[in-house]
């Protein structure tokens, strides 16, 4: 990937920072965004790999900010050659009590970023005659849960998006697909556990184990750096016939 440049949203901390140090790690080139610029986390990376990074904010719930991003990122790159599109927004809630501003935000930022994203990237990519597209699903891409109509309803519809998307540039030796996680050890899910110990007054990880036990048939965490070596394979020749799929990465849980 010596030379390619590589655009990981959402890439501070968590799934999106190690699949930015996977890419890195196989030669990419490495645009890492935010909300904020990640500065320092783009230092971090540049130190570890020895590669080009750099850091990126934009606010993606608006058009104007995602168009700007990426009209300055082709002038500095001349190409993305890479796009993840890693970042999320969700809110936890009982469909009647959803708060309206924050439907619209999770549609803003969970689907019509990676449209507007893919839109800006193709013309480069069909250019050059290379590209990859990785959308980040997840296990609720393919079913529903309680009090999180934004995030199923957003991580379903990006399926469809890949399909489209895959469809249209089958021939221009670029391929689209959706990674579809189960649960990862982001800061959010250990802090959830965390909190339901303390509040039962049990040990962490007879919580975890328990927490886990209910969704993943291995009853362990799917490991972060798996995820990004699965994003690094699909970028390599060996992935050039696949396109449009949605691949699990969840432990067993979609087949339980």
């Amino acid at each position: 990937m010596k030379g390619k440049w590589a655009l990981v949203s959402g890439a501070t901390t968590g799934l999106g920072l190690a699949i930015a140090e996977g890419l890195a790690g196989a030669g990419a080139n490495i645009v890492l965004h935010d909300l904020v610029a990640p500065k320092q986390a783009a230092e971090n990376l540049r130190a570890r790999f020895r590669t080009e990074v750099i850091a990126a904010g934009a606010d993606l719930s608006r058009r104007d900010a995602i168009q700007a991003m990426m009209a300055d990122l082709l002038d500095r790159c001349d190409a993305i050659d890479i796009l993840v599109n890693n970042a999320v927004v969700r809110h936890f809630s009982a469909i009647e009590q959803f708060p309206p501003d924050r439907w619209d935000q999770a549609l803003a930022v969970n689907l019509s970023a990676p449209f507007h994203l893919i839109r800006l990237a193709l013309p480069a990519m069909k250019q050059r005659g290379w590209g990859r597209i990785i959308n980040m699903g997840s296990i609720y891409s393919s079913r529903g849960v309680e009090d999180r109509i934004d995030y199923v309803t957003t991580k379903t519809a990006i399926l469809g998006m890949t399909r489209a998307v895959a469809i249209e540039t089958a021939r221009s030796g670029i391929t689209c697909n959706t990674l579809c996680p189960g649960t990862l050890p982001t800061p959010a899910i250990l802090s959830k556990i965390a909190t339901m110990a303390a509040e039962s007054g049990r040990p962490v990880e007879d919580v975890t184990g328990d927490y886990l036990g209910e969704r993943q048939p291995t009853q362990r965490f799917i490991a972060m750096d798996a995820v990004a070596a699965m994003v690094v394979f699909l970028c390599s020749a060996a992935a050039n016939d696949i396109t449009g799929a949605s691949l699990p990465i969840d432990g067993g849980w979609s087949i339980a």
